[in-house]
Order: C-alpha cells, then sequence, then structure tokens
C-alpha cells in the first residue's frame, strides 16, 4: 500500500521548517539577491554588539576545532539575539549568554584547545576581559 502522507515534489524545494529571513533563486542563473537585517541594538549594549560582532568575525581566523567554533558561533549569537531583540534585553538572561561565550573561549584563552592559531591565545584572553568589562 502506499503511504498517503509521503508525497513526492519533483518540481522544486520542499521546506519541512521555517524558513523566515530566507531567499531563493530556484532555475536562474542570473538572479542577484540582497537582504538586510537591520535590528537596534538596546541602548546601552552597542559597545557589546560591536565586540561580539568582530569576535564572529574573527573566529574563523582563531584555528578553533570545528565543535569549539560552533560552540563560540552559538554562544556569540545568542548574545547578539538577547540584544537585539524586540524585547529590552532581560539582564539574567543576557549574563548567562555571555558566561556561556566567555566558557567556549576559555578553552582557548588557557591554551587546552588544540590547533589554535598563534596569537589565538592572546585573542581569547583579551576578549574574556572586554566581555567580563561590558556586562
Amino acid at each position: 500500500m502506499n503511504d498517503p502522507r509521503q508525497v513526492h515534489h519533483h518540481d522544486g524545494p520542499v521546506f519541512n521548517g521555517g524558513v523566515s529571513n530566507s531567499q531563493f533563486a530556484w532555475n536562474n542563473e542570473t538572479a542577484t539577491q540582497n537582504q538586510q537585517l537591520n535590528t537596534a541594538v538596546a541602548p546601552g549594549h552597542e559597545a557589546l554588539a560591536t565586540l561580539v560582532g568582530d569576535l564572529l568575525r574573527q573566529l574563523p581566523r582563531a584555528g578553533l576545532g570545528d565543535r569549539e567554533r560552533e560552540e563560540a558561533r552559538s554562544a556569540a549569537e545568542e548574545v547578539l539575539a538577547e540584544i537585539t531583540g524586540p524585547e529590552s534585553p532581560e539582564p539574567g538572561r543576557l549574563r548567562r549568554s555571555v558566561t556561556m561565550l566567555k566558557g567556549a573561549l576559555a578553552p582557548v584563552a588557557t591554551g587546552l584547545a588544540a590547533g589554535t592559531a598563534v596569537g589565538a591565545q592572546e585573542w581569547a584572553q583579551s576578549a574574556i576581559r572586554a566581555l567580563t568589562g561590558l556586562v
């Protein structure tokens, strides 16, 4: 018997989850797409947003392993989500997010993370100090 819930779509993409803030060009080799997600940073958290944005840009060059880089990226994105969300940042949640980010950077700062790039230990130590001073 055929399973009535199983449908095969051969004509295009199928999305089985949320796709907000996404763009798709389908069967078009000349499409140019641009997207800006402009979210305002909560007042008083501009320096933290700048620092975390810089950390995100520098992560690929830090020489972290895949797991460590993903943990740091995820923690940084949680911090940014908290300070750019539609609601005022909840202080406890923000502290926890920043603590998670510092924790993700700690193995690099202490020299325990294998495969880190030259200078990554000092970079991580500096980032942790800066995060501590901002929250």
